[in-house]
């Protein structure tokens, strides 16, 4: 008995002993599975790099300049003083062209809705541009402007609802559906007005009808359904003689730093009324903004002040001081702002006006078509630190490089009803002036819109 005992206590202690170590093995398996990276199941999700096929390049013209108040029996009335003379290119050869409607104004002429078609991936470059010359009782000077692409949103900076102003904003909308355009006044009248444009149709309106009291008006135009074209069509008369009209482009937004190049300067008193002006609104908060003027191919400072700016009110600064000359315009502000210069030359009859508006900074290509007009000239403003070089050449001409210097800004002569390639991988801006006396307009370039951006899609 004792040596079975024996034995089973043996079994039994190795048993126990081997269940022990079995334990402590197991405790240390999860101390150390604990402590050790676990497995993952991983995997990247389904994506792929989508680039969009450009649209087609599609402009808008304005059409015949208006005249209203003709007729003594319907002063409201708007009936065409001149069909404007046409400038058109494109790089993929002559765009396609549709006309709108203008159910509102008699002995109406042609609106042109300019299309681009797209070849593959790439998206035509196309320019157009009108310009009228009027000799009438009511209606004297020179105007151009360039067709442009309709948008969603857009400023008028240079309206006057002064004794002598017939101002209109003419909306055109080239889409396929109705637009509802809201335009809203800042000024000290406020206002605000809605505004239906049929689909395929231009409409027009006087601005005294929405800016009433407004001394100093800047119009912001929204529209909703389908983007619309928003140019401001101003005249002016002086004691019953007609003294210049003016068509002016929409601003596309505020900026912190506008350039206005193209300002004309012209001898004549400090207070006179007909001395250019520059105009500033800063929509949404109080700002301060600092101006600089410079002589055309200088780089020193001609002049500078600040200007205080409160929200939602334009101001105006007159620039009749300056030496008479050509110059470009440079504002600062530490928030967006609009900018716009006001120049005529004379305030008596043979005389006209135009607004420079701010050119916007592009690199790459653009086509410019200089209109039928006087002495073409294009501007070109480099406000960057280290020169640029611009390629210019007339359509199927020889390029020729120039040299913008840095801070400075150069005068190109060209050629009327020409249509010029721009391009440069420098940042530059630009514009075309046309003057002689009596005749005066000024406008700037606007870049292609460029390729389309590529895009990350998940499914």
């Amino acid at each position: 008995m004792s040596g079975n005992r024996a034995v089973r206590v043996a079994a039994t202690s190795a048993r126990v002993l081997t269940g022990a170590v079995v334990a402590a093995a197991c405790a240390v398996g999860v101390v150390l599975a604990i402590t050790a990276p676990w497995p993952t199941v991983t995997h990247d999700p389904a994506q792929v790099e989508v680039t969009p096929l450009p649209g087609d390049t599609v402009l808008v013209c304005n059409g015949d300049f208006r005249a209203i108040g003709r007729d003594p029996s319907e002063p409201l009335q708007m009936v065409s003083a001149a069909s404007p003379r046409f400038t058109v290119e494109g790089s993929a050869g002559e765009p396609e062209i549709a006309a709108l409607s203008t159910g509102d104004l008699v002995d109406a002429g042609e609106v042109r809705r300019l299309t681009g078609v797209v070849d593959g991936r790439t998206a035509p470059l196309l320019a157009a541009t009108e310009s009228v010359t009027l000799s009438e009782d009511d209606l004297s000077g020179f105007a151009a402007a360039p067709c442009r692409e309709a948008r969603i949103e857009s400023w008028l900076v240079g309206g006057s609802v002064e004794t002598g102003s017939e101002d209109l904003i003419v909306l055109t909308n080239p889409g396929a559906v109705p637009s509802s355009v809201t335009l809203t006044v800042y000024g000290s009248v406020p206002g605000s007005r809605t505004v239906i444009v049929p689909a395929g149709a231009q409409v027009a309106l006087p601005l005294t009808s929405i800016a009433t009291g407004a001394e100093v008006p800047v119009v912001n135009v929204t529209a909703t359904g389908s983007p619309v074209r928003a140019v401001l069509q101003s005249s002016l008369t002086r004691t019953l003689d007609p003294v210049g009209i003016d068509l002016q482009d929409a601003v596309a937004a505020p900026q912190r730093h506008p350039v206005i190049p193209g300002v004309e300067i012209f001898e004549s008193d400090a207070d006179d009324s007909s001395g250019a002006v520059i105009r500033l609104l800063s929509p949404p908060t109080d700002t301060k903004a600092v101006v600089t003027v410079r002589a055309l191919g200088e780089t020193s400072i001609a002049r500078e002040f600040t200007v205080d700016l409160t929200a939602g009110t334009p101001t105006e600064m007159s620039l009749a001081e300056m030496p008479a000359g050509s110059y470009s315009v440079q504002v600062e502000a530490d928030d967006p702002v609009l900018a716009a210069v006001r120049q005529q030359d004379g305030g008596g009859p043979e005389s006209d006006f135009a607004w420079a508006m701010p050119a916007p900074e592009f690199r790459g290509a653009a086509l410019v078509a200089v209109p039928a007009g006087p002495a073409s000239r294009l501007l070109l403003v480099n406000d960057e630190e280290t020169d640029s070089v611009v390629s210019v050449a007339a359509v199927d001409g020889e390029a020729e490089e120039i040299t913008v210097p840095a801070g400075s800004s150069i005068a190109v002569d060209v050629e009327a009803r020409t249509t010029y390639s721009i391009e440069t991988s420098d940042p530059i801006r630009a514009a075309v002036s046309q003057y002689a006396p009596g005749a005066m307009a000024v406008w700037p370039v606007w870049p292609a819109a460029g390729p389309e951006k590529s895009i990350t899609v998940y499914p």
